[in-house]
């Protein structure tokens, strides 16, 4: 078991005074979504709780003036969570801690956007089990060569396909249907969400950028 809101919070309480504003913002959020997550007994909901305090963490406003794609700015964030990452917090989830739960989630195409795009009209069948495919060799690859950033970006894209589903009213609530990946969804990001924390407040001094929607008064 990983670490937990609680230990988080004290530490947070003794160290703010000396976190940048942005990094200090960051934080505080994703700390009261990860609260709320922890007493949430009720896996889609614990879920959704789990999304949101790691967006809380992750959100960055991107100036699509740089011409930075979304993906591009996610992918350098798990990247530079890797390299400040020095006592392997994110590699001992990803090989140690659920590699299982992973695998599974990679085979289960219901959490593949490519997938809902076929059942729409929009794909070809051989167009989806293409894409398909083609993204189960690049985690392999991943796999292969132990590269956690990649992995990780693959594995969240599916999570993100499962979120948008319960945010946009496309899955019944605790439906038979889902069960496998809501778990699977749940213990990845209930562990992977605290150790995003830790390592950002291990590293106050790195550039994490402007958090979006910044407090105002008006």
């Amino acid at each position: 078991m990983g670490i937990d809101y609680n230990t988080l919070k004290n530490r947070q309480r003794q160290e703010r005074v000396n976190y940048p504003d942005n990094l200090a913002l960051r934080l505080h959020r994703a700390l009261s979504w990860l609260n709320r997550a922890e007493q949430e007994a009720d896996p889609d909901s614990r879920f959704i709780f789990l999304w949101i305090a790691f967006n809380a963490a992750y959100a960055t406003d991107i100036d699509h003036r740089e011409g930075l794609s979304e993906q591009r700015t996610f992918n350098a964030f798990l990247e530079k969570l890797q390299a400040l990452d020095t006592t392997h917090r994110l590699n001992n989830l990803v090989w140690d801690a659920y590699p299982n739960a992973i695998r599974v989630l990679l085979d289960n195409p219901y959490v593949f956007s490519c997938f809902w795009d076929y059942q729409k009209g929009q794909k070809t069948e051989d167009q989806w089990k293409h894409s398909f495919d083609a993204a189960k060799k690049a985690a392999n690859t991943a796999l292969a060569k132990q590269d956690t950033p990649r992995l990780l970006a693959i594995v969240l894209s599916r999570i993100y396909t499962l979120r948008n589903q319960l945010i946009h009213g496309g899955a019944t609530w605790d439906s038979r249907v889902n069960r496998d990946q809501i778990r699977d969804c749940v213990n990845i990001m209930g562990e992977l969400v605290p150790a995003v924390i830790e390592i950002m407040m291990d590293s106050p001094n790195t550039l994490w950028g402007e958090a979006s929607y910044p407090v105002v008064q008006v």
